[in-house]
């Protein structure tokens, strides 16, 4: 039986789908490639018959989707030439930014709101080398800043601005396509900056175009209701959420994201703090899935849209969880179920706690 070719990253695997020549310097990690997982237990939970696929993106090198971008974003980067690349971000980009910076040799530079940021996101980009800058707003700000000073030094930015990043994150929809072996009827997705519902589409229409799926999806994406440009139908000046890695009130990608709404026959919806919460406590309680908060917005707003009779009983549907829950640790130590138990060191006392504890 002879062996398959091992993929080191996304770009070695869809190279012919990518902006790349044959003697690119490839700057990767060994991204993508992430796994497709049916729900067994929630839909039986809330009662619907539906068939859910979470896509766990916070599987990645990183811990989240940014470095299907970064990876592309990156090695363009050096491919032209560039000493150093710099973003504004929530969180999960500067992680991403820092790592493959690093990788490639070259330095990352991050803008990041005070007092804004998960501290599991802070942490890697601090570790990667990255030099970070707290500015005292928010990251619209920021991302203004970070356009200023693209167009005044020779410095490559490498947010959603960047085309190459959304090249790279078109890759997911291969990803999904292939594993079902067609399209779902729905997609459900957060949105932050809407970079990434943008590129799911890019991905969807492309395979589609060239004829190796019929189908395309409803893109149907979810903003946190303190942080929800889309459904307000303007830009949020001073957005508020829980689920820091959507906390974009000015979506850089907004006239895009409309346009995948109309193509798709999609919707944009919201989700409260409580009820994306208590939807990363259902998957990681009943699903052994762990993902941040902004990423649990998909699941949290697709069954929400399931009650509602939006997406109907029988539908296959694919949520993006977009980042891992180690990203944002305080968070969900705040909201577990079980706290820690104090206990005697001796044999007793630890089956006396097991047995009271039992399920």
């Amino acid at each position: 039986m002879p062996l398959r070719p091992r993929y080191t990253g996304l770009i070695d695997r869809y190279r012919d789908r990518l902006p790349v020549h044959d003697d690119t310097r490839i700057i990767s990690l060994g991204e993508g490639n992430t796994p497709l997982i049916r729900l067994n237990n929630i839909p039986r939970i809330i009662k619907k018959s539906v068939d859910i696929y979470i896509k766990y993106e916070g599987l990645n090198p990183t811990g989240s989707f940014k470095d299907r971008g970064m990876t592309m974003a990156v090695t363009k980067a050096v491919e032209e030439g560039s000493r150093a690349i710099i973003c504004a971000s929530t969180g999960n980009t500067s992680a991403s930014a820092a790592a493959y910076a690093a990788r490639a040799g070259i330095s990352a530079f991050v803008l990041i709101p005070e007092g804004k940021i998960a501290l599991g996101k802070l942490a890697q980009a601090m570790i990667h080398g990255a030099v970070v800058l707290q500015i005292k707003g928010n990251f619209d700000q920021g991302m203004d800043l970070v356009k200023q000073v693209g167009k005044q030094t020779p410095i490559t930015i490498v947010n959603s601005i960047n085309p190459f990043r959304l090249q790279g994150q078109k890759t997911a929809a291969f990803e999904i396509l292939e594993e079902l072996g067609g399209a779902p009827q729905f997609h459900c997705i957060p949105v932050g900056n809407a970079g990434n519902i943008t590129a799911h589409w890019m991905g969807y229409k492309e395979y589609h175009e060239h004829g190796i799926v019929n189908d395309l999806p409803r893109m149907v994406g979810y903003q946190a209701s303190g942080a929800a440009p889309f459904i307000r139908g303007k830009m949020v000046d001073t957005p508020e959420t829980v689920a820091t890695a959507i906390r974009i009130g000015h979506p850089q990608s907004w006239d895009k994201a409309w346009s995948v709404q109309k193509e798709s026959n999609g919707w944009f919806d919201e989700c409260t703090d409580p009820e994306l919460l208590a939807a990363q406590k259902m998957l990681t309680e009943h699903e052994g899935i762990f993902c941040e908060p902004a990423s649990a917005i998909s699941l949290a707003g697709a069954m929400k849209d399931i009650a509602a009779g939006k997406i109907p009983e029988g539908s296959k549907i694919v949520c993006t969880l977009t980042g891992h829950g180690l990203k944002d640790p305080d968070t969900a130590i705040k909201q577990s179920t079980r706290g820690v138990i104090p206990t005697a060191a001796n044999l007793d006392a630890v089956k006396h706690t097991i047995l009271e504890n039992l399920k």
